[in-house]
C-alpha cells in the first residue's frame, strides 16, 4: 500500500504537501468528515484525490459545472488515475457505458452533477457500489448567502443518507465568510469535522483599481502589454461582452465569448477554443469561471465593478493558479454601483424565499456592494482589505498592489469635509451624492431650484472643484466613517459616528490621491524558481503546443507554465532529474519525459557547439 507522499509523487509529481493540504487528508484516511476553505489556487482538489486514490472504494466529487468535471478528469487522465463524469453532456448510451464501468470498478474518482444523485439510474448503481467518498466541491453553492446558491445541493445529505453504509464526506471551496462556512457545516449535515481554513493570500497576484474615463482604450492599452499572455475579461452584461469582443477582434485579438445568451453549443466551442489557447482572451459575464482549472492565466481584467467581494477575488483568483506572477485589474466607473443595484433588482434568483429571507438577503447584497464600492476607492493596501473581509489578519503593506507601490500625496481636507457634512446635515440627510454634489458646486438645477436648495448658506460652496474631485472626498468621508450611506435603489446620505468631532473641529481627515506624474510602480513577485532561460522555454513551449495539438487536450494539462519555467531553469537530462521538476509524476515521466528530455539535450548541444 503507498502512502500519501508516494500517491501526491507518483501521480501528481510533486515532492510535498502544501500549506493545509496534508491535515486534511490526514483526517479523510482517519474517516473523519472535513472540510476546506482554501483559495483559488491552493490546491483543493489533491485534498480529496490523493485519499481517493488510498481508499478502497469510489469517490463520488459532487461538482457544479460541466466544464469542471471534464477538466478535472482529464488532467486526472494525464496523471494515470481512471475517472470519469456523469452529467447532461453525455449521451443516454454514454451515460450508461460510464455507469456500467462504474459498476465493475473501473474508476476511482466519479464526478457528478447534484441534480443525478436522487436519479432512479444513479441510484441503482449508488446503492450497489462501495463509495468510500463523497466530495463536495464549490460546497459554498449550499448556502443561500453564498454567491452561486444552488439548490441542488441541498439534496446532498439526503442522498448521503440512502446509502447503504455512510462515506466520510469531504467539501471544499475558495471563498466563504462565517455564516456561509457555518452553513456548509450545518446544511450539509457534517459529523465532527476536520475544519482547515488556509490564507487567502495569493502573493503572486498583483491588485489594482483603475479609474478610466474611456474603459475599452484603457482594456486595449493593458491587451497591448500583455500580448503573450492569456487573460480573461469580466463584463457586468451581455451586451458589453458583445461589444468588448467584437472590439478586441477588430483590433486583431484572438478572443472569444461567454454568457448565458448563447447556445450550449457554441458556450462549449468558444470555452474549449480558450482552454485550448487557440482564443487567447475569453470576454465573459461571472457565468463563466466557475471551477476552471486553467493554469495559465497571465491577467484578469475586470471591466465593471463585481456585485461583491467573494466574486470579484474568486473571479481574479483564476489568474496565476500555476503559481506565476499574474496581474489583476479592475476598472471602476461609479455608475457600476447603480448597475449592480439594477442587476440585483431584476434578479430572478431566491424568488422563492419568503418576505423576511428576501429581505434579510437585499440588506446583505447592499452590505457586500458597499464593502466591494469601498474597495474601489480606499488608497489602503488592496491585499489587505480583502484579506480583513474575509477575517483574516495580513500586514498594512503587501508590496504587490498599486495602493503600495503607486506614488501618492497626503492631503489635508478637513475644512472641504466639514463642508461636505454641513451639506449633508443641511439637506436633512435625506439626499444622495449627487444632490449633494450640485449644492456644493452651485448647481442652477431645476430641482435644486425647486427644493430651494440655492438659498443654502453652503450652495456653490466648494464649486471650485470638479464633480469628480468632489466624489472622491465623499468617498473618502465614507470610508473613514465620518458619513454613511443607506443602501436600496436611491441610496441617501448621513453623518457617520465621527461627524461631530469634525463640524466641532475636534478631528482632521485626510485622503491619499494618485500623483498624476508618477513613475510606474515596482512591482515584487515572489519567484521560487532560478531564472529560465528565454530561448530554451520558447523550446519548450513549442513542444508542448505541438503535443497539445495533436492529443487534442489543453496545454496546461501537459504541463503548466511554471514546471516548463523549471524545466528551462534546471534543464534536466535524464529520468531521474525530470522527476525531480515539481509537476512532473510518473506518469507525465512515461508520457512525455522521451520529447522533452530529447529537446532539452538537442538544446544543449547547440549551445556547446558539438
Amino acid at each position: 500500500m503507498p502512502t500519501k507522499l508516494q500517491v501526491l509523487e507518483q501521480y501528481f509529481g510533486y515532492p510535498a504537501f502544501r500549506p493545509g493540504q496534508e491535515e486534511l487528508i490526514d483526517a479523510l484516511l482517519d474517516h473523519r468528515d472535513a472540510v476546506g476553505i482554501m483559495p483559488t489556487g491552493a490546491g483543493k482538489s489533491l485534498c480529496y484525490q490523493v485519499p481517493a486514490l488510498l481508499m478502497e472504494g469510489i469517490t463520488l466529487v459532487v461538482s457544479p459545472l460541466i466544464s469542471l468535471m471534464k477538466d478535472q478528469v482529464a488532467a486526472l487522465v494525464q496523471n494515470g488515475v481512471r475517472g470519469a463524469y456523469l452529467n447532461s453532456s453525455l449521451s443516454w448510451n454514454q451515460y450508461q457505458a460510464a455507469l456500467r464501468n462504474a459498476r465493475a470498478g473501473v474508476y476511482k474518482i466519479i464526478y457528478v452533477a447534484p441534480e443525478r444523485l436522487l436519479t432512479p439510474e444513479f441510484q441503482n448503481f449508488a446503492q450497489n457500489a462501495v463509495i468510500s467518498m463523497v466530495t463536495v466541491d464549490e460546497a459554498h453553492c449550499v448556502s443561500q448567502w453564498g454567491q452561486d446558491f444552488r439548490p441542488s445541493y441541498l439534496s446532498i445529505p439526503e442522498f448521503v443518507e440512502t446509502l447503504p453504509q455512510r462515506p466520510v464526506v469531504s467539501a471544499f471551496t475558495a471563498t466563504a465568510t462565517p455564516r456561509v462556512r457555518n452553513d456548509i457545516l450545518s446544511l450539509l449535515a457534517l459529523r465532527d469535522p476536520w475544519i482547515t481554513v488556509t490564507s487567502f493570500d495569493r502573493p503572486n497576484l498583483y491588485l489594482e483599481v483603475r479609474r478610466p474615463k474611456d474603459r475599452l482604450q484603457e482594456t486595449l492599452g493593458l491587451l497591448a502589454e500583455h500580448r503573450e499572455k492569456s487573460g480573461i475579461i469580466y463584463c457586468a452584461t451581455r451586451k458589453a461582452v458583445e461589444d468588448v469582443c467584437a472590439a478586441l477582434q477588430e483590433h486583431g485579438y484572438a478572443a472569444t465569448r461567454y454568457h448565458a445568451g448563447l447556445t450550449d453549443q457554441e458556450r462549449q466551442k468558444n470555452q474549449e477554443d480558450f482552454l485550448y489557447d487557440r482564443a487567447s482572451v475569453m470576454v465573459a459575464t461571472n457565468a463563466f469561471g466557475m471551477g476552471i482549472d486553467k493554469s495559465n492565466v497571465g491577467f484578469v481584467i475586470h471591466y465593471n465593478m463585481p456585485k461583491d467581494l467573494e466574486s470579484y477575488y474568486q473571479e481574479a483568483g483564476r489568474a496565476g493558479r500555476d503559481g506565476q506572477p499574474a496581474e489583476c485589474f479592475l476598472l471602476y466607473n461609479g455608475q457600476d454601483v447603480g448597475l449592480n443595484r439594477f442587476l440585483f433588482s431584476r434578479s430572478e434568483e431566491n424568488q422563492d424565499l419568503d418576505e423576511k429571507a428576501l429581505e434579510q438577503l437585499t440588506q446583505l447584497n447592499e452590505r457586500r456592494l458597499q464593502a466591494m464600492t469601498n474597495y474601489c476607492h480606499t488608497t489602503a493596501c488592496l491585499r489587505e482589505y480583502i484579506l480583513h473581509y474575509f477575517g483574516e489578519h495580513a500586514p498594512t503593506q503587501c508590496g504587490n498592489c498599486y495602493n503600495c507601490t503607486g506614488h501618492f500625496q497626503q492631503v489635508d481636507i478637513t475644512s472641504e469635509g466639514r463642508d461636505i457634512l454641513s451639506c449633508v446635515r443641511y439637506l436633512r440627510q435625506r439626499f444622495g451624492m449627487k444632490m449633494v454634489l450640485d449644492v456644493l458646486r452651485g448647481s442652477k438645477s431645476e430641482k435644486v431650484l425647486r427644493m430651494g436648495f440655492d438659498k443654502l448658506p453652503i450652495h456653490g460652496k466648494l464649486a471650485h472643484y470638479k464633480e469628480d474631485a468632489l466624489r472622491e472626498m465623499v468617498n473618502a468621508l465614507l470610508l473613514q466613517g465620518f458619513l454613511t450611506q443607506s443602501g436600496g435603489e436611491f441610496p441617501t446620505l448621513a453623518l457617520g459616528p465621527r461627524a461631530e468631532d469634525l463640524l466641532r473641529g475636534q478631528e482632521s481627515v485626510y485622503m491619499r490621491l494618485r500623483s498624476e506624474e508618477a513613475p510606474e510602480p515596482v512591482r515584487r513577485f515572489p519567484r521560487d524558481v532560478p531564472k529560465s532561460d528565454p530561448a530554451l522555454l520558447k523550446r519548450l513551449r513549442e513542444l508542448r503546443t505541438t503535443l497539445s495539438r495533436s492529443q487534442n487536450i489543453p496545454m496546461y494539462i501537459i504541463f503548466s507554465n511554471a514546471t516548463l519555467e523549471a524545466m528551462a531553469a534546471y534543464q534536466p537530462t535524464t529520468p531521474a532529474e525530470f522527476l525531480e521538476i515539481p509537476g512532473v509524476g510518473q506518469a507525465k515521466l512515461q508520457k512525455y519525459g522521451k520529447a522533452f528530455l530529447d529537446a532539452i539535450s538537442h538544446w544543449k548541444e547547440e549551445q556547446t557547439g558539438s
